[in-house]
């Protein structure tokens, strides 16, 4: 059953370690925390350099292709 409040971090940690299919909920959430990142950061200051770790942004960059149709 799809959850109707997933906790986002929680979907996006379990598909990285491979304990979760990665899939439409994957990325969903996975643009979810995009998004409050890129929030967070326009609070400046210390907040400026906070970043997605490197598997997560590959994972991020991946939705991306699919979105626009690149394999």
């Amino acid at each position: 059953m799809l959850e109707l409040y997933p906790d986002h971090c929680e979907v996006v940690k379990e598909g990285l370690k491979g304990t979760r299919a990665i899939d439409e909920q994957t990325f969903a959430s996975l643009e979810v925390l995009n998004d409050r990142l890129e929030r967070v950061k326009k609070l400046g200051g210390k907040f400026v350099n906070v970043a997605f770790s490197p598997a997560a942004e590959h994972l991020r960059k991946q939705s991306s292709r699919l979105a626009v149709g690149h394999s």
